[in-house]
């Protein structure tokens, strides 16, 4: 490592005390008189590397951690889910999910699109937590000297470049409409160490994915050679796969289709076989490429705002369960998945029923009763679980198994199934229409439906096709909302004169250009923040709204 003077040294090492909690008299151990002699200046450099890597460690955790947001302690909120309740209020936007009307759920502003309202706690989460990673990722790229050539230091500003520039990605999708034809208009502020946020306006969309390919694209550098100690970190694989997520999103089709191809290296699909219960907990799984770690210790504090508690439908101590809030597939898109696909089996059907339920069972834990395979989704013990919906995912389950009451299970980020699904996308809508149909179909026929095939023979319809089995694929992990958007594509929820699983409450279309799409920002950053500019425009939607609106897939 080359450090160019005692000043730079100093101010490293208050970045480094400000990073850690543990050692508070570091500063008063070695900064005495102002001066440092050699033997303090390489204790500081050899201290620097571990201090770094606890600050790294400790930016995962933020982005997964029960009530890391509010951080409310016992007064936690069953909402301040970490990132998993972000991309479970992304899918309650969109056409794809929908659950019975009820008071104890948590995540019924997404549903109704009250979402919008800045003053809100849901929105303040999936907006405030974001900026909380961006700020912990700052603060890691401000102590590390920028001509370091120690290689844990340059693997660690690697990842906080790809992690803040993932937060970015995750942000991009909400606050304006669709990368191509609005470049030049406005989506969120940059904040950079040094930033005024006081006086910050919104980033152009160029800019804002400038930004985005430029930190990943250096990031991706930085992590050449990096070996990753568990799946929670950031490889050279997701930054691939994060930057093939940005170039999908600006419609950048060769080089989407390149980097979904890089991150994908050495992860395989799901196996048919390997899918017969619910599951999606473990990522050691091998077509995990990113993960959110969430071990039983992690979750313990705040067992109710955990995505078992809040997603699944199997937890013996949970919101879901206990109020019979079970999230559902729409019936629009779950009467397009052929009866001989494997995926079909993810929820239950018209008459309740699943092979992901043969071989299981739950039992009562005040009578002992022991409800066993199709009598788990009819079955009602007091105080704990309601008979469940027709069309309740079954698709993810806690790790501690049917009926547990602890919420544990960790949470899939990005795994090789999307990575192909952008490959596929990408090269028809790049040029070569019958290779990427060929992807399409290779994937779908190998790994999830043997009898599958597509009509489909434009880049356009491909275009479509692949949106259908992201759908399907990725339904409940986050993606629902993003894609409607990045597609430019209206939110379909019903259809006139069409069977629904849709409450009134909840029974209506949008407007692929309706203002009410964008999230507001929060009150805390319009009082602080004198340059940002609102979005605005647009109403909450009532019961029958859009009801003529299509989205050319469901």
């Amino acid at each position: 490592m080359r450090i160019k003077n005692y000043l730079l040294v100093f101010a490293t090492i208050v970045a480094v005390a400000l990073l850690s909690s543990c050692d508070e008299d570091f500063l008063e151990r070695h900064y005495e008189g102002g001066t440092l002699d050699d033997d303090q200046i390489q204790e500081t450099v050899e201290a620097l590397p571990n201090r770094i890597n606890s600050s790294i460690s400790g930016m995962y955790s933020l982005l997964g951690k029960p009530d890391g947001f509010f951080d409310r302690g016992d007064n936690y909120r069953a909402d301040d889910v970490g990132y998993p309740g972000i991309a479970l209020s992304q899918d309650l936007n969109s056409g794809n999910m929908v659950n019975v009307v009820s008071g104890y759920d948590w995540f019924s502003t997404a549903l109704e699109y009250s979402d919008r309202t800045p003053t809100y706690a849901n929105p303040r989460i999936r907006y405030g937590l974001f900026y909380k990673i961006i700020y912990a990722a700052n603060d890691v790229l401000s102590a590390i000297p920028e001509d370091t050539d120690n290689e844990q230091l340059i693997y660690a500003r690697g990842q906080a470049k790809a992690m803040r520039a993932f937060c970015y990605l995750s942000l991009a999708p909400y606050f304006q409409f669709k990368y191509v034809g609005n470049e030049d208009k406005p989506s969120v502020p940059i904040v950079e160490e040094g930033t005024d946020f006081r006086n910050n306006p919104r980033a152009s969309l160029t800019d804002l994915y400038d930004y985005i390919l430029t930190s990943l694209t250096d990031a991706i550098a930085d992590l050449d050679g990096y070996v990753r100690p568990n799946k929670s970190a950031i490889d050279q694989n997701v930054a691939y796969g994060l930057r093939a997520r940005a170039y999908l999103n600006m419609e950048d089709w060769s080089n989407a289709a390149a980097d979904a191809d890089k991150a994908m290296a050495n992860y395989n699909p799901y196996e048919i076989s390997e899918l017969t219960q619910p599951g999606f907990n473990q990522a050691t799984d091998h077509n995990w490429i990113w993960a959110l770690l969430l071990p039983t210790d992690v979750i313990s504090a705040a067992n109710y705002a955990t995505w078992p508690s809040q997603l699944g439908s199997f937890s013996g101590d949970a919101y879901v369960a206990y109020a019979g809030i079970y999230r559902s597939i729409n019936i629009l898109l779950y009467n397009k998945i052929n009866d001989t696909d494997v995926r079909k089996n993810w929820w239950l059907d018209e008459n309740r029923t699943s092979p992901y339920l043969e071989g299981l069972s739950w039992v009562d834990p005040s009578s002992g009763v022991v409800h066993e395979g199709q009598a788990i989704a009819t079955a009602s013990i007091a105080n704990v679980k309601e008979p469940m919906q027709a069309y309740a995912n079954v698709k993810f389950g806690q790790r501690s198994g049917i009926g547990s009451a602890y919420n544990d299970g960790d949470w899939c980020m990005m795994r090789a199934e999307e990575m192909i699904l952008i490959k596929a996308e990408a090269i028809a809508m790049g040029g070569n229409p019958s290779q990427g149909k060929q992807i399409l179909e290779d994937f779908v026929k190998e790994y999830r439906d043997p009898s599958y095939t597509t009509e489909a023979s434009s880049a356009e319809d491909i275009q479509n096709e692949v949106w259908l089995q992201r759908r399907i694929e990725l339904w409940g992990e986050g993606f629902g909302m993003s894609d409607a958007m990045r597609l430019g594509r209206n939110i379909i929820r019903y259809h006139p004169n069409q069977p629904t699983n849709v409450p009134e409450d909840y029974r209506f279309n949008l407007s692929k250009d309706d203002p009410w799409l964008l999230l507001r920002f929060v009150q805390g950053e319009t009082n602080n923040n004198v340059a940002v500019e609102q979005n605005e425009g647009g109403a909450q939607p009532s019961q029958g709204d859009g009801a003529s609106l299509i989205d050319g897939v469901i």
